[in-house]
């Protein structure tokens, strides 16, 4: 295994996982988020439903800004290859953080070059479900049983800055606003909530009926997407505070996770059966369109995750058949009365021993995360789908990662 992925420029680079069985104060620098109300999300939809099989378009409301995503993107550079023996930059973190249930669940932070453990939080009284990191990188929400905890990365105070409660379930999603100023949480209760991220208070509450499964937050920040245990994709328009678009993917089968891409142009779920469906977002004038691309059987076991890459040309699966897949993103819909084709197989990803449950790409998309019930998390360079890295010393299996890639200037 070579180190030169790791040397690059002055980098922080974390992931955190954590322990499943085997089956806030979020403050933004130099700025207080007010109250969350409709005006604070751009633009409307109206509802209509469809299955998979036919494209649907809404009435738009108000005109769409355009995509308004995380300022600090512009400034990151990706972390990329350099040539070995290059000395670092002064100064670098490559931290990698795991979280795992033993009584307590913990968040152990790894430096990733030398493979030392550098910090541990306990998560109280739950398991870790699902974690995320807030777009200025500074703090950690931990998804647990009812209840998000907020931690500040880079302090040494154990103590979550602010705990969110208000789910009655288990907690499946979690994602922040991209300035920070809310926060979406999907839950086994049967509903996805808002929560304004300066007081922790709820703002919005939808109800899916039935167990929600994940969540994600459109890059145009005026939707959100959510799944459900009984087979369903809601898009919920935050601007109408209604239901925008309801999709079937396969009637009664579970849909265990979403994903969006980030320049908005691409939606894909993934169900227990091992599906996994695409559809192309299209913003029009007068509404927004989904138009379906394709489906096909990714694996034939659950699959537990399902994520587009930053550079929207690679879709990562997670599989209870102890594999993670890479397929190449394709956007074209097929012509009338051709047959939708699967997206090409890149690469199977081989070597864990029991379910993976979660994976993370790097910032430049050239490498993945994954986190596993075998009790390992494997850092993978997809051009040669070598495990660049392997962390150990779990008691209870990772099933959680959350991924912090990027350079900032000095």
């Amino acid at each position: 295994m070579t180190n030169d992925f790791l040397v690059a420029r002055q980098a922080s680079f974390v992931f955190m996982v954590s322990m499943r069985h085997d089956r806030g104060t979020y403050i933004k620098q130099g700025s207080t988020p007010g109250p969350i109300t409709s005006s604070s999300f751009r633009h409307g939809r109206k509802r209509c439903t469809h299955t998979h099989t036919h494209a649907t378009t809404s009435r738009q409301l108000s005109i769409l800004r355009p995509f308004s995503l995380n300022r600090q993107a512009s400034r990151r550079k990706p972390l990329t290859r350099r040539t070995p023996g290059v000395s670092q930059a002064a100064g670098q973190l490559v931290h990698i953080g795991t979280a795992h249930h033993v009584g307590d669940s913990l968040h152990r932070f790894w430096e990733a070059l030398s493979g030392i453990c550098s910090r541990t939080i306990q998560h109280q009284d739950s398991q870790v479900n699902r974690l995320c990191i807030s777009p200025d990188k500074r703090y950690l929400a931990a998804a647990g049983n009812q209840v998000v905890r907020l931690y500040d990365i880079k302090s040494t105070n154990p103590s979550p800055l602010l705990t969110f409660e208000g789910h009655t379930g288990n907690i499946t999603g979690v994602a922040f606003h991209c300035e920070g100023k809310w926060m979406v949480t999907s839950s086994e209760d049967g509903t996805v909530k808002i929560w304004e991220t300066r007081t922790g208070t709820i703002q919005r509450s939808y109800s899916h009926g039935c167990p929600a499964n994940d969540v994600v937050i459109h890059p145009n920040q005026g939707e959100i997407i959510s799944c459900d245990r009984s087979g369903y994709v809601r898009v919920w328009d935050l601007a109408e505070n209604t239901c925008a678009h309801e999709l079937t993917p396969e009637p009664d089968v579970s849909v265990s996770s979403v994903t969006v891409a980030s320049d908005g142009t691409l939606l894909c779920a993934a169900n227990n059966s091992g599906n996994v469906f695409v559809w192309r977002i299209e913003q029009e004038y007068d509404g927004t369109r989904m138009v379906p691309v394709t489906q096909f059987s990714a694996h034939k076991e659950y699959i537990t995750r399902v994520l587009l890459s930053p550079d929207v040309k690679k879709l990562a699966t997670c599989s209870a058949d102890h594999t993670a897949k890479i397929w190449e993103v394709k956007g074209s819909a097929p012509k009338p009365g051709e047959q939708p084709k699967a997206l090409p197989l890149e690469a199977t990803l081989t070597g864990h021993q029991r379910w993976v449950w979660d994976c993370a790409f790097s910032a430049d998309s050239a490498y993945l995360v994954t986190a596993c019930s075998d009790h390992y998390a494997r850092l993978w360079e997809l051009h040669s789908q070598q495990i660049i890295r392997q962390y150990n010393g779990h008691h209870r299996g990772a099933v959680c990662v959350a991924l912090n890639d990027y350079s900032e200037t000095r």
